[in-house]
């Protein structure tokens, strides 16, 4: 059978070795039952790891030659529309599977876009209840990253606000055709059950935004940028911080005394 090329454009890194795809699909099975969102299959390495854990799956690809692939590889896929054929950032997740008000998501993730598919997942977080799978580990790293560790960011705190996070295991470059640069990560996301912040949740991914956005200043630096002229610092000790030493807890209390500064 023709295989896929892989196209640098599209970020394509085939898995190639069977124990580690089934290693990835397991860390849904252990945890959720609920219908998987794969995102860019490829040649159906997880794909078919996914279908012998026994979950209800459906695939989204935006490579053309890879959908031809899993159209002929995985025919009772295709006749039962489960191969979805467009761009995972554009999609409307909430009715990505007809009939399910909560999914998992799962995917080898392309390197070159992987923090938007998780942005992406966040914005639909009230549909999303579960979602692991690999990616770049540097990327990896900085979305489990705890409070006080460096690799921690923007991503790493608007995502935790969310989910609960695992990093699992990482994966060797050489299991892949092409072989990246880099090695691997493979994470869990799980929600947390948050309904909502307790504060200005529009505020809240500012204030986040704007402190990393000068994370080598102390927070009374970059907080005044979210502050009226003449206003008051607010009186806390987490202004003598740096935005990576605080937990999403502290970013919600940051966020409750801006307001209240920026209204006084």
């Amino acid at each position: 059978m023709q295989k896929v090329r892989p196209k640098k454009a599209l970020g394509q890194h085939f898995l190639t070795d069977e124990s580690i795809a089934r290693r990835i699909a397991a860390t849904l099975r252990e945890v959720s039952d609920l219908p998987v969102l794969e995102v860019g299959p490829g040649m159906g390495m997880l794909t078919h790891c996914l279908l012998d854990e026994g979950l209800d799956v459906r695939v989204a690809e935006i490579d053309t030659e890879s959908v031809e692939y899993l159209r002929r590889e995985y025919p009772a896929l295709a006749s039962e529309g489960r191969i979805i054929e467009g761009d995972f950032l554009r999609m409307d997740l909430a009715e990505a599977i007809p009939g399910a008000p909560k999914i998992s998501v799962i995917g080898n993730y392309p390197y070159n876009i992987s923090s938007q598919i998780f942005f992406h997942i966040l914005d639909y977080r009230d549909t999303v209840a579960c979602c692991s799978g690999m990616l770049q580990r540097e990327v990896a790293e900085r979305i489990a990253a705890p409070a006080g560790c460096k690799a921690r960011g923007i991503l790493s705190v608007l995502i935790q606000a969310w989910y609960d996070v695992e990093y699992l295991f990482t994966v060797s470059e050489h299991v892949f055709n092409p072989p990246p640069k880099v090695k691997s990560g493979v994470i869990r996301l799980r929600r947390n059950g948050l309904d909502r912040l307790n504060c200005d949740e529009r505020l809240f991914k500012t204030v986040v935004k704007t402190t990393f956005g000068q994370r080598r200043k102390m927070l009374r630096n970059t907080v005044r940028m979210l502050l009226p002229a003449g206003a008051a610092l607010p009186d806390s000790e987490m202004l003598q911080m740096r935005p990576e030493d605080l937990t999403v807890d502290q970013f919600i209390q940051l966020t409750n005394l801006i307001e209240a500064a920026q209204k006084s």
